[in-house]
């Protein structure tokens, strides 16, 4: 799809549009922005790295591992790029469309590829695996919290929970359609849970995280879980130490309190 998605006409200029960056334009938002997509993106502080993180081997290091998985997640995003924002200016496509791209630009690619529509039926078949997946690993950080604060089996603390959500999902899709004229503070429903993780939820479960295994959790424990009990040699430490009490809340607390005076209060 990269490779299609490039040799379309005017597709250089899609190129130039994701890798020629002009900063005169980057306003605070945009870098608030960017910030609160990293947090998506890397699924942080909403509990399903905690959920993975429980699967992995002890014997994994989880310095390297985490590294890997930042690498990764940014690698993937740039393909995803690459695979989009030619075919947006080919197609005389707005770019600041959102989410909605993948379903707008990608099917025009198809459509110019030998095989388009078998490659459609992949990708979107495995867009829909990613997100099951996804959705699975999300659920069992709710389910979790439903049992032990509700003393509630499983089955029926899956089921609930999948059923609430999924009555939510339905209204936020629906919101970038028959119910797009349904607003809360200017925002559709889709974009206004979108923006209240970003700039609430998520940071602040952040903050906690990196709060507590800085100043609560006791630094024994730390060491024991990144040196695999001692058996292998950890020499950042220090270095995370210092990042997880001082850097993350400070940073953290930053883009929070910036988020909402330039989305809530402004």
């Amino acid at each position: 799809m990269d490779i299609r998605s490039v040799t379309l006409s005017g597709g250089i200029e899609g190129l130039e549009f994701l890798f020629k960056p002009d900063f005169g334009k980057l306003t605070r938002e945009g870098i608030l922005a960017a910030l609160g997509h990293a947090f998506f993106s890397l699924s942080l502080g909403m509990g399903i790295m905690i959920t993975y993180g429980s699967y992995i081997p002890k014997e994994e290091k989880l310095g390297p591992t985490s590294l890997k998985i930042s690498i990764a997640d940014t690698f993937i995003a740039l393909l995803a790029g690459i695979a989009i924002f030619p075919a947006v200016f080919a197609f005389n496509i707005e770019p600041g469309s959102g989410a909605g791209l993948v379903f707008i630009t990608l099917p025009n690619v198809f459509g110019q590829m030998p095989g388009g529509y078998l490659f459609a039926i992949m990708f979107f078949g495995l867009l829909a695996l990613a997100a099951l997946t996804s959705t699975i690993s999300l659920l069992e950080a709710v389910v979790a919290y439903v049992i032990e604060r509700f003393n509630m089996e499983r089955v029926k603390a899956t089921v609930l929970t999948t059923i609430a959500i999924t009555l939510v999902g339905i209204l936020a899709s629906l919101s970038n359609g028959s119910l797009s004229g349904l607003t809360i503070r200017g925002y559709n429903f889709f974009d206004f849970l979108d923006n209240l993780t970003a700039d609430f939820f998520l940071p602040i479960s952040a903050l906690i995280s990196s709060v507590f295994v800085g100043w609560r959790l006791d630094r024994k424990i730390v060491e024991n879980q990144l040196s695999n009990n001692g058996t292998i040699q950890v020499k950042y430490l220090k270095a995370l130490t210092f990042l997880f009490k001082i850097v993350s809340p400070l940073a953290i607390l930053i883009v929070f309190i910036s988020g909402i005076i330039q989305r809530w209060i402004l």
